[in-house]
């Protein structure tokens, strides 16, 4: 039996403060608030890191520019964002310990006989890197020109 609605199409549920009930399979409309660094330049993400993460997130800014050098940067979700076209090809990530260089498209089009990607979503896959000596220079060039590849096709 449907909820009782009162006054204004509220049903008693949520006048109750309790979450009305749904047809199975449906979920709730969510609303979520943008961010106030959405669209921003990129430039103040790399400033706010600690400096043993910004050498690897500096370096690989750089990886992207050289492999894209059409693309634009923005802040999205937090992170600078990289695309070309107009489609989102990868991001870097600051974590307390490493870095996440994540490379938008199929999994399986990021050639990696080293194994050193991580990730089976379907959307991409991404690198961890800690130190930047342990950065794999050539495979991330490898990976980003095919991301960069990728969004240009759209």
């Amino acid at each position: 039996m449907p909820a009782a609605k009162g006054k204004k199409g509220k049903s008693a549920e949520k006048a109750a403060g309790r979450s009305p009930a749904r047809a199975p399979g449906k979920a709730a409309a969510r609303t979520v608030a943008r961010r106030a660094d959405f669209g921003a330049p990129i430039d103040a993400f790399f400033e706010e890191q600690p400096e043993h993460l910004r050498a690897i997130l500096v370096e690989l800014r750089r990886l992207v520019e050289e492999a894209a050098p059409d693309a634009q940067s923005s802040i999205k979700w937090g992170m600078p964002w990289f695309s070309v076209g107009g489609r989102m090809f990868c991001s870097l990530g600051g974590h307390k310990a490493h870095v996440n260089l994540i490379l938008a498209g199929p999994p399986e089009i990021f050639r990696d006989p080293g194994g050193l990607l991580s990730g089976t979503g379907s959307t991409g896959r991404h690198l961890k890197i800690a130190s930047l000596d342990e950065l794999p220079r050539e495979a991330v060039r490898g990976w980003l020109r095919t991301a960069a590849a990728l969004a240009k096709e759209g």
